[in-house]
């Protein structure tokens, strides 16, 4: 596994940049547009190269901080991300008829955002890119009561989106289980596509990343 690809421009903020993983040989795989914590694209990595280990080719996203973290800005710029991912797949043995988002913390909300609220991905003129969506401890505003920008991915929730997988850790004090647990049970109850797991260890482990590695097989191939 390796970078194939490094600081690839999306937009002209410096930190609009992303970076592309593949395995070597690469050719018509699967795509997945990984989003992390805002402004720490290096920390994540090690989980890039381990979902292109499972048979993707993986880009990784930066972008900038903002407050709130779910500005509407900010899901735009995920859905810039995703487009330009889609752009470059050819190059890099990727195939963008196949294409998943993955995002953990405040990337698993983003990840929900794009594939949820249409707007974001129409607006790039890439309205069904999106074919599976999966989070990795995040937080989706299902005990939000008052969003005045409209960016909780609970809000979105609908019966023809894209199947989610969505992924909380045994051992992880941080972000408690019942958003993920409640945020599933909302999408199958509007008659989406949801599966929910506890993860042992944490959800950035190698056993989380298999799990989700082998949703999006099920779901893009």
């Amino acid at each position: 596994m390796r970078r194939v690809a490094h600081d690839l421009p999306y937009g002209d903020d410096p930190r609009q940049r992303l970076d592309l993983y593949a395995p070597h040989g690469a050719r018509g795989l699967p795509m997945l547009v990984f989003f992390g914590e805002p402004d720490a694209r290096e920390q994540y990595e090690p989980a890039a190269l381990a979902l292109a280990a499972r048979g993707f080719v993986v880009a990784l996203p930066d972008y900038p901080v903002m407050a709130p973290p779910l500005a509407p800005a900010l899901i735009a710029d995920a859905a810039l991300a995703t487009a330009e991912t889609a752009r470059n797949a050819a190059d890099h043995g990727g195939d963008a008829a196949r294409l998943g988002v993955i995002g953990h913390g405040a990337g698993a909300a983003l990840a929900m955002m794009i594939t949820l609220d249409r707007r974001y991905m129409a607006a790039v003129d890439q309205l069904n890119l999106i074919r599976a969506a999966a989070g990795l401890a995040g937080v989706y505003g299902v005990a939000q009561t008052t969003d005045p920008t409209w960016t909780q991915p609970v809000a979105y929730v609908r019966p023809n989106a894209p199947p989610i997988w969505l992924g909380y850790g045994a051992d992880d004090d941080t972000v408690v289980a019942a958003d993920a647990v409640t945020f599933g049970q909302r999408i199958r109850a509007a008659g989406g596509r949801s599966e929910v797991h506890a993860c042992s260890g944490r959800t950035l482990d190698l056993p989380a990343l298999k799990d989700a590695a082998g949703f999006f097989h099920r779901a893009l191939d």
